[in-house]
C-alpha cells in the first residue's frame, strides 16, 4: 500500500487541440513510464479513430512516479460532446492541470471545464502550452486568465508539451499544490468505478478509484447498486501497460477484473465493497447523462439486427452516455432509436460500431426531443421520432428544447457570428469583451438549429477562430410542423422530419431535388413530394424508362404509331397503380447524409 500523502490524483483538462495528449506523452517520457523504443505520439489514445481524427474520445488513466510521489494521471477529451467523460474523470481526482494554448488564449471549453473543476472543489494548476510557437503571447494570455478566471498570472506555469520545456516544473507544481487524497485503510472498502471496457476473453475490465479501505486480490466483493456478488480475479494498475498487484489502498486508482460477463453489472458510478462487513452506503456516483440528439440506426442487412443489439450493449458499457431502444421502419426494417450528447458523439458511436463490431449501418436524419400537448390533455408527451407525431388538428402546442450557447470569437467576426445566430432563430442574452481583441457572446437558440451544421458554419465564418460551448436551457413553444416525403403518394418514414414552419419549404425543395437525382428511373413516373399534412409544398418527378415501341413501326399511317404509344401509356398507368418504388440503400445513405441536407 502507498501512503496517501505520497499520492496525487489529477486530470488534464482543456479546450480541443490545446495539447492534452501531447502533454501526457511528455509526462510519460519524463517519468520513464514507457520504453523510449515503444514511445509513439498520442500514446494514451488507444483507438484508431482517435489517432485518425487527432482527438481524444475516451478518458485514459495511467500511474507514473515523480520524485518519490505516485501520480495518477487521467487524460480527458476536449470536445463539448464528450464533457460527460470529463465530469466522470474529475470524480476520481483532487486536482486538475488546466491547459491553455499560449497562441489562442481562453476558449469556450476552457471556461466550461474550469467551472466543472470548481464545482468539484478541485485544486487548479494553470499552464500555458505551446510557448515555442512564433504566434505565442504568454504574457498577454496569462493576464487574460487572471482577469477571466481569477488565477494569479504569476502562478501560471509556461510549458511546451511538444519540446518538453517546463514540463518538469509543472509536475513539481502538481506535487506542491494538489492535495493528497484522504481515506482510512481501516474503514470498510468503498471504491468507485469510473469507466469500464469489455474484453471478449476476460469479461468486464473496470477502472476504479479506492476511497476507503483496502481492495485485495483475495477479496469477495459486493456491487452495491447492482446488488451482485463477485470474487476478484485480478486487480492492478496501468503504467500504462496493465500490471497486476496484490492490493490497492485509499486514494489509489487501478483496474478490477471479476469475470463479469453481464455488462449491465459494472456500470460507471457503481460502488464496490466487501461481501462481508462491507459498507452499506454507496458513493454518490454520477448523474445520468441526458441525450440531446436522436437518430435511428438500422443494419443494411436485416439479419444483422441481433448483432447490432449485442454490439450496442457492449459499447454502452464503455460509453454510458448514449441510449438505445428498438424501433422499426417501413422503409428500413428493424433497428434502434439511439440518443447521443451531440452530433460528433453520434458520428463516433456509429463509426465505432462499424469498425469494432464489423457492422454496416444506415443512420436516419438526426432529430431532438419535442414536447407535444394535445387537445383535452393536460400533460405533454415527449417524442423523438417524427413518425410518432400525431395529426396537426389535434395538437394544441409543440415545445422544443433550447440551449444557452457561449461563443468566444475575435471581435472582427462579431457581425458574422451574430448574423449566423439570428438566422438560426437565436436570441441574444449577453455580450462581453474579454479583451480588446476577443468577445464573448451568449445566445438562447433552439437545439434543432445547432445539431446539424452550426459548429461547421461558425468555424468557416470565423476562419476557425471561434469556439463554442453549450448547456440545456429548457423547453419553449415554437411554430413547428411535421414534413413528410412521399414517393408515389406513399410517405417514407425514414425521410420525415419535424421542422420550423419558416424553413419547411427550403428543406422540402432540397430533399425532393436530391431524391430525384438518387432514385433510379422505374418503368413508370415516380412523383416525389414534400407535404405538410395534406398540403404539397414541393414536387419533383423521376421520369419513366421508356421502350422505343415505334422502332419496328416505319412508314404507314400516323394513327398506327399513336395507337402503340397510347397502349404503352395505359400500361405505364396500370404499373403506377400497382407498382412499388424501389429505393436502393445507397439512395437512403446519400439522402440522409448530414453534410448534404443542410
Amino acid at each position: 500500500m502507498i501512503e496517501t500523502k505520497l499520492i496525487r490524483n489529477l486530470s488534464i483538462i482543456a479546450h480541443v487541440d490545446h495539447g492534452k495528449s501531447t502533454l501526457s506523452d511528455r509526462i510519460l517520457e519524463l517519468t520513464h513510464a514507457v520504453d523510449p523504443r515503444l514511445m509513439r505520439e498520442q500514446y494514451l489514445d488507444s483507438m484508431d479513430i482517435e489517432r485518425e481524427r487527432g482527438i481524444t474520445i475516451k478518458a485514459q488513466n495511467v500511474r507514473v512516479s515523480w520524485k518519490g510521489y505516485t501520480l495518477h494521471l487521467i487524460d480527458t477529451p476536449g470536445h463539448v460532446d464528450f464533457g460527460y467523460e470529463v465530469s466522470r474523470s474529475l470524480a476520481a481526482c483532487e486536482g486538475v492541470i488546466l491547459l491553455v494554448d499560449a497562441s489562442q488564449g481562453i476558449e469556450a471549453q476552457t471556461l466550461a471545464n474550469c467551472y466543472l473543476a470548481l464545482e468539484n472543489d478541485l485544486e487548479i494548476v494553470a499552464a500555458l502550452n505551446k510557448i515555442d510557437l512564433p504566434a505565442a503571447d504568454p504574457d498577454r494570455y496569462a493576464q487574460e486568465i487572471e482577469t477571466v478566471l481569477g488565477i494569479p498570472a504569476d502562478s501560471i506555469i509556461r510549458v511546451s508539451a511538444k519540446t518538453g520545456l517546463g514540463v518538469d516544473s509543472l509536475l513539481d507544481a502538481v506535487v506542491d499544490r494538489i492535495p493528497a487524497p484522504v481515506g482510512n485503510p481501516n474503514d470498510p472498502l468503498r471504491a468507485l468505478i469510473f469507466d469500464s471496457i469489455y474484453d471478449q476473453y476476460r469479461g468486464v475490465v473496470s477502472s476504479l478509484r479506492v476511497m476507503d479501505g483496502m481492495l485485495r486480490s483475495s477479496d469477495k466483493l459486493r456491487f452495491l447498486q447492482a446488488g451482485t456478488l463477485h470474487g476478484v480475479e485480478e486487480i492492478g494498475v496501468r503504467t500504462p501497460i496493465q500490471v497486476p498487484i496484490a492490493e490497492l489502498g485509499p486514494g489509489e486508482v487501478g483496474y478490477l477484473i471479476t469475470g463479469i460477463k453481464d455488462i449491465g453489472q459494472a456500470r460507471s458510478g457503481e460502488t464496490v465493497t466487501w461481501q462481508e462487513g462491507g459498507a452499506t452506503e454507496p458513493l454518490e456516483g454520477y448523474q445520468e447523462a441526458k441525450p440531446m440528439v436522436f437518430c435511428g440506426l438500422y443494419p443494411i442487412d436485416g439479419d444483422e439486427f441481433e448483432d447490432l443489439r449485442e454490439s450496442l450493449e457492449k459499447l454502452k458499457l464503455n460509453d454510458s452516455s448514449f441510449t438505445y431502444e428498438p424501433e422499426s421502419s417501413v422503409a428500413l426494417g428493424f433497428g434502434f432509436r439511439c440518443g447521443f450528447l451531440g452530433l460528433l458523439h453520434m458520428e463516433i458511436v456509429r463509426e465505432r460500431l462499424e469498425r469494432e463490431f464489423n457492422l454496416s449501418l444506415i443512420a436516419t436524419a438526426p432529430s431532438v426531443e419535442y414536447k407535444v400537448t394535445l387537445e383535452g390533455k393536460d400533460e405533454a408527451y415527449v417524442i423523438d421520432n417524427p413518425s410518432e407525431m400525431p395529426s396537426a388538428h389535434s395538437i394544441v402546442k409543440i415545445e422544443e428544447p433550447y440551449l444557452e450557447i457561449n461563443i468566444l470569437s475575435p471581435t472582427e467576426y462579431t457581425g458574422a457570428v451574430m448574423d449566423l445566430c439570428q438566422t438560426r432563430r437565436g436570441d441574444m442574452l449577453q455580450m462581453n469583451y474579454i479583451s480588446p481583441e476577443r468577445i464573448e457572446l451568449r445566445y438562447k437558440i433552439p437545439l434543432a438549429e445547432v445539431v446539424m451544421d452550426f459548429f461547421d458554419v461558425l468555424k468557416s465564418r470565423t476562419k476557425g477562430y471561434a469556439s463554442l460551448d453549450y448547456e440545456p436551457s429548457g423547453y419553449f413553444e415554437s411554430d413547428l410542423v411535421k414534413l413528410d416525403i412521399l414517393l408515389n403518394a406513399v410517405p417514407v418514414d425514414a425521410f420525415s422530419t419535424i421542422i420550423h414552419k419558416s424553413k419547411a419549404y427550403d428543406y422540402g425543395r432540397k430533399m425532393t431535388v436530391k431524391l430525384r437525382e438518387l432514385i433510379p428511373r422505374q418503368l413508370f413516373d415516380v412523383p416525389i413530394q414534400a407535404a405538410i399534412g395534406g398540403r404539397i409544398i414541393a414536387r419533383e418527378t423521376v421520369k419513366a424508362r421508356r421502350k422505343d415501341v415505334l422502332a419496328k413501326c416505319y412508314g404507314g399511317d400516323i394513327s398506327r404509331k399513336r395507337k402503340l404509344l397510347e397502349k404503352q401509356k395505359e400500361g405505364k398507368k396500370k404499373m403506377k397503380n400497382i407498382g412499388r418504388v424501389e429505393v436502393p440503400q445507397e439512395a437512403f445513405i446519400s439522402a440522409l447524409r448530414l453534410d448534404d441536407t443542410n
